[in-house]
C-alpha cells in the first residue's frame, strides 16, 4: 500500500524572464513502513523534493496524496488540519521551543490535537522511552545536548503517529556517536511501528539505514538503490559508488 504517491512533480522559482526549474517532472511513490532515503548533489533538488512532498513549498504543476488524499490543491486551513494528523516533522536544527520542557515538546501534537490527557501521557511515557529521552521529561533545550535535542525532536515527531514522517538532514549537526543514536532509534521505530519515513541526507552513513535510497540529479531521478536483504555495510559500499557516478554529494545550500 502507497502512503504517498507523488505524479509530474514540476517546481520552478522566478518569473517568466528569468524561471528556474528545480524539479522536472519526478513520479515518486512510498510504501507504508518504507524508510526512504533522498539523496543528491548540491543543487539537484534533493531538498525542494522533501519541501513540497511534505507540503512546506507548493508545486509548481504535478500531484501528490498522503493516504490517498490529494494536498497540493487544499487551501491553508484544511492544509493546517491535513498536517496535523498526517504529517511529522524532524528538522537540522530541532526547532524546539526553548521555553517548553523536553515533555512539553514533545507532547505538542498531542495538545494541538486535543487528545485526552490520561491518554496523551502513555503515548508520550512510550515515545519518549523508546528515543531514551524519558528521563529528561522536566529539562529544558539549553539544558540538553544536540543528540537529545535531535531525539526529542524525533519523539515529537513520532508520538501523534503521522501518516509518514519527514526529516530533513536529521543527523547534520550531530557528531558520529549522536547521529548513530538517533539513526538506530529510527530504525527500531521504523521496524516497530511500521511507521513510514523519508529523509533527505547527503551522508552515505545514514542512507544506509534506509530500506531504499533515491538519487536525484538536476531534478530528476537518476536512479534508485533497494537494500533488500543485503547487510548495511554492503549496503553503505552500494551507496558510495552510485555516488562517484553522481560526481560526489556535498551539502546543499
Amino acid at each position: 500500500m502507497n502512503i504517498l504517491e507523488g505524479h509530474k512533480i514540476h517546481k520552478s522559482y522566478g518569473n517568466k524572464f528569468n524561471r528556474q526549474e528545480v524539479l522536472k517532472g519526478i513520479d515518486i511513490e512510498v510504501e507504508k513502513g518504507e524508510f526512504v532515503g533522498i539523496m543528491g548533489a548540491s543543487g539537484s533538488g534533493k531538498t525542494t523534493l522533501l519541501n513540497v512532498l511534505s507540503s512546506i513549498d507548493n508545486v509548481s504543476h504535478g500531484s501528490i496524496k498522503i493516504e490517498g488524499k490529494e494536498f497540493t490543491t487544499m487551501k491553508n486551513k484544511k492544509l493546517a488540519e491535513f498536517r496535523k494528523h498526517h504529517l511529522g516533522f524532524i528538522f537540522q536544527e530541532y526547532n524546539l521551543l526553548d521555553t517548553l520542557t523536553v515533555k512539553e515538546n514533545i507532547m505538542l501534537p498531542l495538545t494541538v490535537k486535543k487528545v485526552p490527557r490520561k491518554e496523551a501521557q502513555g503515548i508520550f511515557e512510550t515515545v519518549a522511552k523508546e528515543l531514551g529521552i524519558y528521563e529528561l521529561k522536566d529539562k529544558y533545550p539549553n539544558e540538553i545536548s544536540g543528540g537529545q535535542k535531535q531525539r526529542t525532536s524525533a519523539a515529537r515527531a513520532f508520538v501523534h503517529n503521522p501518516s509518514i514522517i519527514f526529516a530533513d538532514e536529521p543527523t547534520g549537526a550531530l557528531d558520529s556517536k549522536a547521529a548513530s543514536d538517533l539513526l538506530n532509534k529510527l530504525s527500531d521505530l521504523n521496524d516497530k511501528l511500521d511507521a513510514t519515513i523519508v529523509m533527505v541526507t547527503h551522508d552515505p552513513l545514514a542512507a544506509s539505514y534506509c530500506n531504499r535510497v533515491v538519487f536525484i540529479k538536476d531534478g530528476q531521478i537518476f536512479t534508485q538503490l533497494n537494500k533488500g536483504e543485503e547487510r548495511r555495510q554492503a549496503f553503505f559500499n552500494d551507496i558510495i559508488k552510485t555516488q562517484g557516478v553522481l560526481g560526489g554529494v556535498q551539502h546543499e545550500l
